[in-house]
């Protein structure tokens, strides 16, 4: 059988595959939230006196009274089942990018041999996992494995429908017996907290009276590939690893940005429309869909939401992701570069904070130069962002981003801050003691009658930087495509959170002085402009120029592996930051870097091995078969008397023996190796195993152009990128 069957029967398998049939959509009006138990929902369901108790726990983080959870279960249970739901299950966020879920039934039997429903408070409340079976960084052993799972009543729960039935979700925190997080919820609500604290100390001192609570906010912009799944039985390498390990670059790839906002595919626009319709009935504000730069690639955005729910809906929307895809013979791909030589997907992650009181804290208004608030956050962040880099770096450090990061479409591994010209003006103003009048971006004007003008933004976009003031928040924009958002919006709140208490002392002295409050203002961000100015940049991020300013002159750092990112949760700055914030205590902190080195190390060896099989048990006997039928032909030609030239088989030959003793050398360096410390195998996973891979693929890679492609065995990028 000839290499490329199963390649030739996935394309005929696509090509005959029509698109599934579109419905027609209901309204939104009509689908919005329908399987949420939103407070409009238990509004209807509860007395007066328990909704407004669940209301206040939902809106300010009240503590609520046992009672008052057991009604609010009986009516939870009762709006599940008429939803057709059998089954229960506290969803949480472990350690790890995964979604994790235990279900139960509303079910007990009674002494009769009878059965009945049953959902009371206490099981609302509390469940209970296993909590050493998940990386727990040793905050847990298999002797003392006690974990509890507990409702977390300021995110809603919902219902999720598949194919095998109906089930209530309730949103829930991960702690162990001993009290230590083991999730990614409870950081994110402990940095919102501690963000809040130290916002409502800095606005009175601005002479506010009535201050809300302070919330972080999170709109995520997710980037994914879809491929057809015909291709991907032929590719372990994107079953197991989610990237392809090998592959050519096709003679069309992006470079003719034809992709890019390009009309959408039919058949991904019916899948795009039955995933987003799924999103509207739990609740989630997909705004944005659109072609990426790859081919292949796209991305949806969501409206902007509390960070605790839009992490829970990121998660969600994740999962919902990949099972639509696979109903519409879709491979979904998150990883954050699945295939070399385009654009990789990242999650840019736009955050802002505010309350119902002050509004938006990092919205500039029309008049930034005189808008005080704005000024003290910004700044704030500003500074947050040049002692914590590494930290902002390190949450997002992964082995897939690894590959993104710096390239043409990712910022690089250097955290600075972009303002904008406007902006960058007025701080450059601050540090020089003053503060004037500035311009604003004025009319766009094209010159044609039919075209309205109108205002246009006083910055451009700055697409190079890693952390972008973008009119009314800043976007992360290193986060990776597979990530979870909860990792950079707690490094975010808390350093934020630590910015603000220094601005909060430094400004309560000055105004002890009797210095007016403009006056302070500017004395203190004087201060924290030059102390923290040089993390802000406006230039090319890419550029060589600014790699070596960067480190050599303004004293940051590039970072451009996790095996050099993850230590920062080792600093002694950073202990401190999360300690005296009370976000995580010294062992939880510890125990992330030793989670996330773990998922790196696996990573790297678990991709290496799969180099060893496929170069071996697939590329390597293509390569054989290849030379062996034209050894074949060039001796039946030689007979006939035909001489011809042998000089590509010898290319094959040569470049096959590159790749088998790559691959040897690759082995070699998998086998007996014993390290010190993990920071010393990290560093082998970066610094050799990944090199010699790529070694590998070099040679791999040289075969597809040379190999009969009949006998090629893998799918090619041409084929899983161009064909729909």
């Amino acid at each position: 059988m000839s290499g490329n069957t199963s390649r030739q029967q996935a394309i005929s398998h696509i090509r005959s595959r029509a698109p599934l049939q579109c419905d027609i959509p209901a309204p939104l009006s009509e689908i919005w939230a329908c399987d949420v138990f939103n407070l409009a929902k238990m509004e209807e369901a509860l007395s007066k006196n328990a909704f407004k108790a669940i209301k206040n726990t939902v809106q300010t983080g009240a503590p609520l009274e046992p009672a008052t959870a057991d009604v609010v279960a009986a009516a939870m249970k009762v709006w599940a089942m008429g939803k057709g739901a059998k089954f229960f299950s506290h969803i949480f966020y472990p350690m790890t990018n995964i979604t994790a879920e235990k279900h139960d039934g509303f079910i007990i039997s009674n002494a009769d041999g009878g059965a009945i429903t049953e959902f009371t408070g206490s099981l609302l409340i509390k469940g209970e996992p296993d909590g050493s079976s998940f990386p727990n960084g040793s905050l847990r052993m298999t002797n003392a494995a006690r974990g509890y799972t507990a409702w977390d009543p300021t995110s809603p729960a919902y219902i999720m429908h598949t194919a095998n039935g109906a089930t209530l979700m309730i949103p829930s925190v991960f702690m162990s017996w001993t009290g230590e997080a083991l999730d990614k919820k409870i950081p994110l609500l402990r940095a919102n907290s501690a963000m809040d604290k130290a916002a409502r100390k800095v606005l009175a001192l601005m002479g506010e009276t009535e201050i809300a609570p302070v919330n972080s906010s999170c709109g995520a912009e997710q980037e994914y590939f879809l491929i057809d799944e015909s291709f991907a039985s032929s590719r372990p390498d994107l079953l197991l690893a989610g990237r392809t390990l090998f592959g050519a670059p096709p003679a069309k790839g992006q470079q003719f940005d034809d992709h890019y906002f390009g009309a959408i595919p039919a058949r991904v626009q019916v899948f795009m429309q039955a995933f987003e319709d799924k999103l509207y009935r739990l609740g989630i504000p997909a705004k944005t869909h659109h072609n990426e730069v790859a081919p292949g690639q796209f991305e949806i955005a969501p409206y902007f939401e509390s960070a605790n729910i839009a992490a829970d809906h990121q998660q969600l929307m994740m999962t919902l992701m990949k099972s639509t895809a696979k109903e519409h013979g879709f491979l979904c791909l998150l990883h954050e570069k699945p295939f070399a030589g385009i654009n990789g997907s990242g999650k840019h992650v736009n955050w802002s904070v505010g309350n119902a009181t002050q509004g938006n804290l990092l919205d500039p208004g029309r008049t930034p130069h005189s808008n005080l608030n704005f000024l003290l956050f910004c700044g704030a962040v500003i500074r947050g962002v040049h002692l914590y880099g590494p930290l902002l770096r390190a949450v997002i450090a992964s082995a897939a981003n690894d590959h993104r990061l710096g390239a043409n479409e990712a910022p690089p591994a250097i955290l600075s801050v972009y303002l904008g010209d406007q902006l960058e003006s007025v701080f450059k103003d601050i540090k020089a003691g003053k503060l004037l009048e500035k311009a604003k971006g004025g009319l766009m004007d094209l010159g044609l009658s039919q075209i309205l003008t109108f205002e246009r933004d006083p910055g451009d976009r700055n697409r190079t930087s890693p952390f972008a003031f973008t009119g009314n928040r800043f976007e992360f924009r290193a986060v990776g495509s597979s990530q979870s958002v909860s990792g950079p919006l707690v490094a975010m709140n808390t350093m934020l959170a630590d910015s603000l208490t220094w601005i909060a002392g430094k400004l309560e002295a000055v105004l002890a002085d009797g210095t007016d409050q403009t006056a302070a203002v500017i004395i203190v961000l004087k201060e924290l402009m030059e102390l923290h100015g040089n993390v802000v940049f406006g230039g090319d991020g890419y550029s060589p120029a600014w790699h070596k300013a960067a480190v050599e002159e303004r004293g940051l750092r590039n970072i451009p592996t996790t095996a050099d990112a993850l230590p920062a949760f080792k600093d002694e700055a950073v202990v401190n930051l999360f300690m005296s914030t009370g976000v995580l205590s010294p062992k939880e902190l510890n125990s992330r870097f030793e989670v996330y080195a773990e998922q790196y190390i696996l990573s790297i060896e678990m991709e290496a091995r799969l180099v060893v099989d496929i170069a071996t048990t697939r590329i390597y006997p293509a390569a054989i078969a290849h030379m062996s039928t034209v050894a074949a032909a060039l001796t039946s030609m030689a007979g006939l008397g035909i001489e011809l030239d042998n000089k590509g088989l010898k290319a094959v030959a040569t470049t096959t023996d590159s790749l088998m003793a790559a691959v040897a050398a690759l082995e070699a360096a998998l086998s007996g190796h014993d390290f010190d410390t993990v920071e010393a195998h990290m560093t082998f996973c970066a610094s050799t195993l990944c090199p010699m891979m790529l070694t590998v693929r070099s040679a791999a890679d040289a075969l597809e152009g040379m190999v009969a492609d009949d006998l090629w065995p893998l799918p090619k990028y041409q084929e899983m990128l161009f064909i729909k």
